[in-house]
């Protein structure tokens, strides 16, 4: 499959897999892919469903005048007659209403944990693809995952198997295979849609968990090149058509020559050696040998990255020109040459956000032209910062009006 990107190309990367590399040199805050999902559920259990935001475009309903609900289950709300329109033909069609109903009254799967029931959510809304949308169905078969008949698909196999008893068009398609591998390839290749940031809230939750096919092709770097921007309820802080409340926006962190893979980090970047550790062989199946992992891994477990950068803003911190700072880049990527100390605070320091609760990535707004931009946006709170000093635009995304550098 290839990306729909002409800077961008897919290539088999060896030890890593299919991964994504820059097909020509990219440039800071440059917009390298924007990626729709193809399949999107929410984050709830099977209760009674009254959700505070659209089920279908996932918009917050708290200010929307015009709510419609589902005409048959009247549970599922939406935020217009248009998204309910859409919903009816795609992703709330009439068997995927009927099964919901009956999930809901499943005194078996109502008693599972959480992660469960989403499961439960993702297959329904899985195989009412293969009906509605053949064809991303098949993009979705495609992605990384292959099928393992452990004891949660046989168990949600069995639990789900009723709603195929008659009223599903593609009856020949449910098997236990199946399953297992749609399971599979959930659990590496789907993406949390975020509540928008709070200060106020240090764990920040997830609003919807979807498949996006092109975005699923980046792997991770615990020290990234390019990070994911999504605008959930919010106008980007730049002019910026036809873009969706789901929809993802990669942008690139720092200059890139041709021919260098292009990485995401799957989560902060502030995290310590051993949780990103835990967290990539649990959730991904894979342990880390980035260069930023190499030389962590002979830290004691009390070092960490923030221990790091604090030691680093009490001495005097040089103002780079461009070349230098573009050198800077380069000794971020990885090299043959590693050494007990650590080498990347430079980017903690630059490519950071230091707002409470935050952790999130900076980036620099897409540039005009050939003319860089100097404000870098947060991926996360999506605070703005002009070189060291904060640029101060409550609500800046409200408008969706750019800031003139």
């Amino acid at each position: 499959m290839a990306v729909p990107s002409s800077v961008l190309k897919v290539e088999e990367i060896q030890g890593r897999g299919r991964g994504i590399v820059a097909s020509q040199p990219l440039k800071a805050g440059q917009i390298i892919l924007t990626d729709s999902p193809i399949l999107l559920y929410p984050v709830s259990p099977f209760t009674p469903h009254s959700s505070s935001f659209c089920d279908h475009c996932f918009k917050s309903l708290q200010h929307q005048s015009s709510i419609v609900s589902c005409p048959s289950c009247h549970q599922y709300r939406f935020c217009n007659s248009i998204c309910l329109s859409k919903a009816l033909g795609s992703s709330h069609s009439t068997w995927v209403c009927q099964s919901l109903s009956q999930l809901q009254t499943n005194s078996v799967l109502v008693q599972q944990p959480l992660e469960r029931q989403l499961q439960a959510r993702f297959l329904i809304a899985a195989y009412n693809l293969a009906v509605t949308a053949p064809s991303n169905f098949q993009i979705l078969l495609s992605l990384q995952g292959s099928h393992d008949n452990d004891d949660a698909a046989q168990f949600l196999h069995s639990v789900i198997s009723s709603l195929f008893s008659g009223s599903y068009p593609r009856n020949e398609l449910f098997s236990l295979q199946l399953t297992s591998s749609l399971l599979a390839k959930d659990k590496l290749n789907a993406f949390g849609l975020m509540h928008p940031f709070s200060e106020n809230d240090e764990n920040r939750s997830v609003r919807a968990y979807g498949i996006y096919p092109y975005a699923s092709f980046f792997n991770h770097d615990c020290l990234p090149n390019a990070c994911r921007f999504d605008y959930v309820d919010v106008n980007p802080p730049y002019h910026a058509d036809g873009l969706n409340n789901t929809d993802f926006v990669i942008r690139m962190i720092h200059d890139v020559p041709q021919g260098r893979e292009i990485c995401l980090s799957y989560f902060p970047v502030n995290e310590n050696y051993s949780s990103r550790q835990k967290r990539l062989l649990e959730d991904y199946g894979f342990a880390c040998n980035c260069d930023r992992c190499t030389v962590e891994s002979n830290w004691s477990d009390n070092e960490s990255v923030e221990g790091n950068v604090e030691e680093d803003d009490g001495q005097e911190v040089m103002v780079m020109d461009d070349d230098e700072e573009e050198e800077q880049n380069e000794n971020m990527e990885p090299s043959d040459n590693d050494n007990n100390d650590f080498p990347h605070a430079y980017f903690f320091l630059k490519y950071m956000c230091d707002r409470t609760n935050c952790w999130g990535t900076l980036a620099p707004l897409p540039p005009q032209g050939d003319a860089l931009s100097n404000v870098m946006e947060c991926n996360v709170c999506g605070k703005l910062k002009r070189d060291d000093d904060d640029v101060n635009i409550d609500d800046k995304r409200q408008d969706g009006v750019a800031m003139e550098d």
